[in-house]
C-alpha cells in the first residue's frame, strides 16, 4: 500500500474542501518542484478548472510563481509552475547541547543566512540569546512576509505547547520554549523534537524516491540513537510523545563497548561514543570520555575505516551490525518501507549499508525487506535546521490554511 498525496476529501465542508485542495497542490509543487496545470490536475485528480482557480489564488498570494513554458509535444505548451521562494520567510533555530544555529529559511526549505552560537548553560540565558538573534534576523523581514519561528530541540517535546517535557540535559526539562521566545520576540513560535523535525525535512525535501513511502524511518546517530517515524505523511509521536526512542532498544546480552549502565541497548553499541569506545578497545588506544569530542572522533574512525584500517573497519562494522538488528526489529513492527540514516557514521556508508543489510532477512517470503529502501541522509547535518525553518509553514502544507501561518499569508499581501 502506498500513501496518497494529501488528505482524504470525501464529505468535507466546501470551505474545508478548498483548503484541502490548496494543500494538495502545494504538496505536489514541493515534491515535484515544477509542474504544469495539466500535470497538477492529472496527479491530484482535480479538474483543470479547479486547479486553474487554485493556482490563480496562490499566485495572487505569492505562494506560487510561473516559470516559463514546458517543452511541447504538439499543441500549446503549458506554463511551468513552482513554489514562489522569493517572498515568504521563516526563522529556524536548532538548539544543541553545545551549539545553537539560527537561520532564515524559504517556503521551499532553503537555508538563506545562518549563524552559529555557543549554547549558554543556563536555559534563560540561552533563550535570551536565541531571542536576540531571532529579532535581528526578523528586523530585516517585513511582518507580512515572516511566517514565524520554528525550533528543533533535543528531548521529549510537546509540540502543541512548545514545551520540553524531558530535556537531553536536566535543566531543559520543563522549558517552555515556544511561550518564552514568543514573548521575547513577538513572533509566533512552533517547537518540535530535533529528530522529528529532521525526519519531516528528509521526507518532504530529501530523496525523491522516498516521498511515496508509507512508513519512513529516519534514524539519527550522534551522542545517542533516535528515530523519527513518518507514517502516511505525518509524524508518529505516541501518547507520551516518546515514539522513536530507538536508542533504548535492547539488542545484545552485554554492552560490547559503550555505556555500562544500560548494557545491551542500541545507544551503548551504535552511538558515536559507543563506536569510539569499541575502536579504542580494538586499537589499544584506550578510552577517552571527554564530552563533545565523540563526533569528531567518530568521523576520524569512519575515514580510517574507508582507508582500510582494520580496527576502524571492525568498529564501524560492529556498530552498524547492532544498528541493523535494531532497524530490523522496527521494520518487522511497523512494516516500514524506507529508512534514512543520518550521522557521521554515514561517511563510511558502503561499510555501514552492507553491515546493516546483512541483518535483514532475505528470500521471496520477506517482501517487506526485499523492497525496503535504505539511504544515507540527503540533507546531512542541516536536516534538523531545515526541519525547523519548515515548521512555520507546516499548517499551510498540511491543510492549506494560510491563516494559520501568518497574517501575511492570511491576507495574501
Amino acid at each position: 500500500m502506498r500513501r496518497s498525496l494529501g488528505p482524504l476529501r470525501h464529505g468535507l465542508h466546501p470551505g474545508r474542501m478548498r483548503n484541502v485542495n490548496r494543500a494538495l497542490v502545494l504538496q505536489l509543487l514541493r515534491r515535484f518542484q515544477r509542474l504544469s496545470r495539466a500535470e497538477i490536475a492529472r496527479r491530484s485528480s482535480l479538474s483543470e478548472g479547479t486547479v486553474s482557480r487554485i493556482i490563480a489564488t496562490l499566485i495572487g498570494e505569492k505562494l506560487v510563481v510561473e516559470q516559463g513554458a514546458e517543452n511541447s509535444t504538439g499543441g500549446r505548451p503549458g506554463t511551468r509552475l513552482e513554489l514562489d521562494d522569493r517572498h515568504y520567510r521563516s526563522i529556524g533555530v536548532e538548539i544543541q547541547n553545545w551549539e545553537t544555529r539560527v537561520s532564515t529559511g524559504s517556503l521551499n526549505g532553503r537555508l538563506l543566512e545562518t549563524t552559529s552560537l555557543r549554547t549558554p548553560a543556563p536555559v534563560e540565558a540561552a533563550l535570551d540569546l536565541i531571542a536576540r538573534e531571532c529579532r535581528e534576523f526578523g528586523a530585516g523581514i517585513s511582518s507580512d512576509r515572516l511566517a514565524g519561528i520554528g525550533v528543533s530541540v533535543r528531548g521529549v517535546v510537546d509540540n502543541e505547547t512548545g514545551t520540553v517535557i524531558i530535556g537531553s540535559q536536566p535543566n531543559w526539562s520543563g522549558a517552555r520554549i515556544g511561550e518564552s521566545l514568543s514573548e521575547r520576540t513577538g513572533i509566533p513560535v512552533r517547537v518540535e523534537n530535533n529528530v522529528r523535525a529532521a525526519a519531516l525535512a528528509e521526507f518532504n525535501l530529501g530523496w525523491s524516491d522516498l516521498q511515496n513511502a508509507h512508513c519512513l524511518l529516519y534514524v539519527r546517530i550522534d551522542e545517542g540513537v533516535g528515530a523519527g517515524i513518518v507514517l502516511q505523511g505525518s509524524l508518529l509521536r505516541g501518547p507520551h510523545l516518546a515514539a522513536g526512542e530507538l536508542g533504548q532498544m535492547v539488542v545484545a546480552d552485554s554492552p560490547g563497548g559503550g555505556k555500562q549502565d544500560r548494557p545491551g541497548c542500541l545507544e551503548s553499541l551504535a552511538s558515536n561514543p559507543g563506536l569510539c569506545d569499541v575502536y579504542a578497545d580494538l586499537s589499544g588506544a584506550g578510552r577517552r570520555t571527554k564530552s563533545g569530542e565523540s563526533s569528531a572522533r567518530a568521523r576520524l574512525i569512519c575515514h580510517l575505516a574507508m582507508n582500510g584500517e582494520d580496527a576502524a573497519r571492525q568498529a564501524v562494522a560492529q556498530a552498524a551490525r547492532y544498528l541493523g538488528i535494531g532497524l530490523s526489529n522496527l521494520v518487522w513492527v511497523l512494516d516500514a518501507d524506507a529508512i534514512v540514516i543520518d550521522g557521521v557514521i554515514t561517511e563510511a556508508w558502503p561499510l555501514v549499508a552492507a553491515a546493516v543489510q546483512e541483518e535483514f532477512p532475505s528470500g521471496d517470503e520477506f517482501s517487506n525487506f526485499n523492497n525496503l529502501l535504505l539511504r544515507p541522509s540527503a540533507l546531512g547535518p542541516d536536516a534538523p535546521l531545515i526541519g525547523a525553518v519548515q515548521l512555520p509553514f507546516a499548517t499551510l502544507f498540511a491543510d492549506g490554511d494560510g491563516a494559520g501561518v501568518s497574517e501575511g499569508l492570511q491576507s495574501g499581501k
